[in-house]
């Protein structure tokens, strides 16, 4: 099932400087690993030392949450897309 996987434009230089991939998956873990397989420095940018998708890593598939849903373990279906948009931080008053 053909998932298209969203890169956020600070990532892209660790993907070839796509904005998108798509990948045959399940489910959530199944694209991340697939796309950190394909573009093995995006892994260090998306996941900590164990293994754990980083706390500043938010993911969406069709605009919803993972983390309201079940997570890495979320469902996709043949024409979603997930997204990775990591937080941003800082600015000046």
């Amino acid at each position: 099932m053909p998932v298209k996987v969203m890169i956020p434009t600070p990532l892209r230089q660790y993907a070839e400087k796509r904005e998108s991939v798509d990948l045959e998956a399940k489910t959530v873990a199944e694209a991340l690993s697939s796309l950190t397989s394909q573009f093995g420095d995006l892994k260090k940018h998306l996941y900590s030392d164990d293994g754990k998708l980083r706390s500043f890593v938010n993911v969406y598939v069709n605009d919803e949450d993972i983390r309201y849903l079940q997570r890495e373990k979320t469902a996709v279906q043949q024409g979603d897309t997930i997204s990775i948009v990591p937080s941003i931080a800082g600015g000046a008053e």
